[in-house]
């Protein structure tokens, strides 16, 4: 009989309105996870589901003969994945630790253990994905994050993750949270692989993705700094076209002055679009570091409550 891993490993799972994944997402997870590991603990996070899948995880662990040590994490409201999972990975005490951001299985079971075996090969962050994104607001998101990122590992739509616990403190070092975790730990240095898998990714179980989009561009992307110097260069062109325009005007021996009501609109009305689009991308930034300084509760718990 093969030696069980002595590694503790802990895996994060998401809960939101699936409940008729459940039972075949929790068979999969803890065959694999029985057959390979001597020690682990299970975490879910509820995050104000309505549909009756925490009462789905609990009777499936009911029923188990030797059920693993689990842990039901309560958040007081519904606060979106990315908060949701920050909250289940805080209380994980695994030597590597998944996280799950769906219990749909769009992806073959086997890659739950390859991922684990490509994070002992050395790659602290090993996500598996699909090898196609998620529509169309996925693809441009990403093109831009990617552009103007300066990471080395591109962003992508991902089904789930395993990380090692140097990863996690990694990131926890560089930042006391995480707004959006792929795109932090596409950021902390250590390295990153992706497994791909044939098939779409799983739907998305939170509200809040454009307003997580534009958090990760301001964060971890040039690309306010890009858009910004991109405005300033147009006024200039525009200052200049209009300076060009008044010399033909008024200094043009067969062209009559004109009142200039149009040319002093255009500059205004270019100067005013301007300056309100750049002070947009000063305000995101300013709302960002008001956040992340002053803002000590990340989330809000109800309760954790430990099961077995």
């Amino acid at each position: 009989m093969k030696e069980k891993d002595k590694n503790y490993l802990s895996a994060v799972i998401y809960l939101g309105n699936e409940k008729d994944s459940v039972k075949t997402f929790l068979e999969m997870l803890t065959q694999c996870l029985e057959e390979r590991f001597e020690h682990y603990e299970l975490i879910f996070v509820e995050d104000a589901s309505q549909d009756g899948t925490e009462e789905e995880v609990r009777a499936y662990l009911a029923a188990m003969e030797a059920p693993p040590a689990t842990t039901i994490v309560h958040m007081s409201l519904r606060q979106s994945l990315e908060l949701a999972l920050n909250a289940g990975v805080d209380i994980a005490i695994g030597d590597f630790v998944y996280e799950f951001d769906s219990m749909q299985m769009p992806w073959p079971p086997q890659l739950v253990m390859e991922a684990y075996e490509a994070c002992l090969e050395g790659s602290d962050i090993v996500a598996v994905a699909p090898k196609r994104n998620r529509g169309v607001f996925s693809n441009l998101f990403y093109t831009l994050f990617n552009s103007s990122s300066g990471s080395k590992y591109p962003l992508r739509t991902e089904a789930f993750r395993v990380l090692s616990r140097r990863a996690i403190n990694r990131v926890r070092s560089v930042s006391g949270r995480a707004p959006y975790r792929k795109a932090a730990y596409a950021a902390c240095g250590l390295r990153l692989r992706h497994l791909e898998y044939q098939g779409e990714a799983a739907g998305s179980n939170e509200a809040l993705r454009f307003s997580r989009a534009l958090d990760s561009l301001a964060m971890y992307t040039s690309l306010a700094f890009k858009i910004s110097l991109g405005i300033a260069l147009f006024m200039m062109i525009l200052m200049l076209v209009a300076v060009v325009y008044t010399l033909v005007v008024f200094l043009g021996p067969f062209v009559n002055p004109s009142p200039g009501w149009t040319t002093t609109m255009l500059v205004v009305t270019g100067g005013f679009s301007g300056v309100f689009l750049i002070l947009a991308v000063v305000l995101k930034y300013l709302s960002l570091l008001v956040e992340l300084v002053f803002k000590k509760q990340n989330y809000l718990v109800e309760s954790v409550e430990k099961i077995t």
